[in-house]
């Protein structure tokens, strides 16, 4: 399946356990020697929701959460869906070509993001080279937000695993980096920790239009603009995100299970 071209391998563990492991993660995740994604999801049973969801980034790490593979798993399950996640509960619900998603309150205490030490989080007292001064959003997993002029001209490939490293970032942590393209119309590129650049980030268009809005860039809804595609992010300060866009499925598989490790 995949969200703007951010894939993913799903796997359905509602009936079964299945033990995942970083190694084994890594392996599916590689596009020469397994399966090939950006991250892979186990959908699973659950508790206090309708299912949970367990996400792995193509390094192996899990992480807390994934907006693009949110909004697959209505689709994945075939109806509206309350679902469990390291970030927390979260509502999906079909919508025509895609899902919307209630992806939660953001939250901005520098040790929430989590920052290494207190600082203000709306313009950040650190920047690297002659990026401007950053923004940081916790939505379920950290984001920091550069504002460019000139998004072009970022080389964000080479920023991007500096900044994601950085001691500031005790757990790591994906690198926004956004224009503004117009009137609540947002342009973004993401380098996501545990899996580099990828077509669309979910979280990440959620952080940066939360970014965008208490720096009163613009209102929302916001029109988020990622290389796959476009997302709309809706949020009012107090409230929780609405994340509405696509999603997709694209094949059933099979594939040798030990070969995995």
């Amino acid at each position: 399946m995949h969200g703007l071209g951010n894939d993913f391998v799903v796997i359905d563990a509602r009936d079964g356990a299945v033990e995942m492991t970083a190694a084994r993660a890594h392996a599916i995740a590689d596009r020469h020697a397994g399966i090939g994604c950006d991250q892979l999801i186990l959908i699973g049973p659950s508790e206090r929701a309708d299912v949970s969801m367990r996400i792995f980034n193509a390094d192996g790490s899990e992480v807390e959460a994934c907006g693009n593979a949110t909004r697959c798993v209505p689709l994945f399950v075939g109806r509206d869906v309350r679902i469990e996640t390291r970030a927390g509960l979260l509502d999906a619900k079909g919508v025509e070509g895609g899902a919307s998603v209630d992806m939660g309150a953001p939250r901005f205490d520098w040790d929430a993001i989590p920052l290494a030490y207190a600082m203000d989080t709306l313009s950040m007292a650190a920047s690297w080279e002659d990026l401007p001064a950053p923004a940081a959003v916790n939505v379920g997993n950290p984001h920091v937000i550069f504002f460019c002029d000139d998004l072009d001209a970022v080389d964000i490939p080479r920023l991007g695993p500096i900044i994601e490293t950085d001691p500031l970032f005790p757990q790591r942590v994906n690198v926004n980096f956004a224009e503004v393209a117009g009137d609540n119309h947002l342009r973004l590129i993401v380098w996501e920790r545990g899996a580099g650049l990828t077509r669309a980030c979910g979280t990440g268009a959620c952080a940066t239009a939360v970014a965008a809005i208490r720096r009163r860039l613009m209102a929302g809804p916001v029109t988020v603009s990622l290389p796959g595609g476009d997302l709309v992010i809706d949020w009012t300060p107090g409230g929780t995100i609405r994340m509405t866009g696509p999603a997709t499925h694209v094949f059933d598989g099979e594939a040798d299970w030990p070969r995995f490790g």
